[in-house]
């Protein structure tokens, strides 16, 4: 991917703080806030355009992260009305600085990033179904490079919601270890947020009685997610799973607290530890 330049704006001076964001050679502005400050961002004159919009929080009903997408001819009017929502704690809106978005761009954009989201899957999407919109070849082409704006940017707004847990580019060519244990094997590789696990990698389906709590209860949240699921005397991974650390996905898949930068090899059989100390 070729190289961008974002311009960062902190109208309060602080990072976690309103603040906006563009990027050169495009008709496109971010807005970002804290539902603290949510007042200053109605402020902003950029509001009463039409965009899409996000709302991030978590899902009281099971802990994970959990994101709102809209979109509205006023930004500013729509989310008013959204105070009544308890779970979102920050705000981030698109708009177009020429005024070129139409009602038609707007309802594509929000099924699109509703169908990213929802693809990616590291948040609950709140919404319901998107009803979209159907534009013209040029049109959608030209949302469909909005869009990819839009993903460039929330990254740097402190949000994952459209980042792939594995980079569709180079995923397949950074370096693929392993861990085995009692007959499970897991395969998984470093992220730049910790470690990713495999679809279809094992783990040992008993927790050890030395297990501390926290594994516990992030393998049965797990399950009730979908991510691991019993297959015979194991548990499978069905999907790529991240997690915070290497040791965190190890104890997932050993029950229980281990190393992750020894329990983890290159198919040589070096450690992580080793492998990153030669680097």
């Amino acid at each position: 991917m070729a190289g961008v330049t974002i311009k960062l704006f902190l109208p309060k001076g602080e990072a976690q703080s309103l603040r906006t964001a563009e990027l050169v050679n495009w008709t496109g502005k971010a807005l970002a806030g804290p539902r603290s400050q949510l007042d200053d961002l109605l402020a902003r004159e950029e509001l009463a355009k039409s965009g899409v919009y996000i709302l991030l929080g978590v899902d009281p009903d099971t802990g994970k992260q959990a994101a709102y997408i809209g979109e509205a001819e006023v930004v500013r009017d729509r989310l008013k009305q959204h105070r009544d929502k308890d779970f979102w704690i920050h705000a981030i809106a698109f708009v177009s600085k020429d005024e070129n978005l139409t009602k038609s761009h707007i309802r594509y954009l929000e099924g699109r990033l509703i169908e990213e989201a929802q693809k990616v899957g590291r948040f609950k999407v709140m919404n319901g179904q998107s009803s979209g919109s159907k534009l013209p070849e040029s049109d959608r082409e030209d949302m469909e490079v909005f869009l990819g704006r839009i993903v460039q940017l929330l990254p740097v707004l402190g949000c994952d919601l459209l980042t792939p847990i594995l980079d569709a580019v180079s995923g397949g060519a950074k370096l693929r270890l392993t861990g085995k244990i009692k007959g499970a094997t897991a395969q998984g590789q470093r992220t730049a947020k910790g470690f990713v696990v495999f679809t279809d990698s094992e783990a040992v389906a008993s927790l050890r009685p030395s297990a501390p709590t926290y594994i516990a209860e992030a393998r049965e949240q797990l399950k009730r997610d979908g991510a691991l699921a019993s297959d015979g005397e194991k548990l499978r991974f069905t999907r790529d799973t991240e997690f915070s650390s290497p040791s965190m996905a190890g104890a997932i898949v050993c029950g229980g607290h281990v190393n992750g930068l020894t329990f983890w090899r290159d198919r040589d059989g070096r450690e992580l530890k080793e492998i990153e100390g030669a680097a």
